[in-house]
């Protein structure tokens, strides 16, 4: 042969990768509605095997108040995702959210810059 793979052999796939509607249930709306970007959550407890690993790791990362584009950073989900698991999450009584009356600028850039690394 002339080292080229055969015709015949299909590629193979990834099979890590996970819908996001799977994750969700099928859900592209949050349960609670007025979550936005610089939305604080902070988790109300500590995960337990209760949860699923998404929620479960969502929680462990909301030791601290968190933002949910960071939230959607650190998980590794898409931010509709994060949003829908998040809002699950406040409604469980697993998290509790805080609105920020003003945020400071050092935090938008925080924001901006996990954005734009989904």
């Amino acid at each position: 042969m002339n080292g080229e793979e055969p015709m015949d052999v299909e590629p193979v796939e990834d099979t890590t990768f996970i819908r996001p509607f799977i994750i969700t249930g099928g859900r592209a709306e949050p349960l609670r509605a007025g979550l936005r970007l610089e939305t604080l959550v902070v988790a109300v407890g500590v995960p337990d095997e209760s949860l699923t690993f998404e929620r479960r790791h969502i929680v462990a990362v909301c030791e601290q108040p968190t933002t949910v584009a960071e939230v959607a950073s650190r998980v590794g989900v898409p931010l509709g995702v994060a949003k829908v698991l998040v809002s699950d999450l406040v409604v469980a009584g697993r998290l509790d959210c805080r609105e920020p009356e003003e945020l400071p600028l050092q935090m938008l850039e925080r924001i901006r810059d996990h954005v734009r690394a989904l």
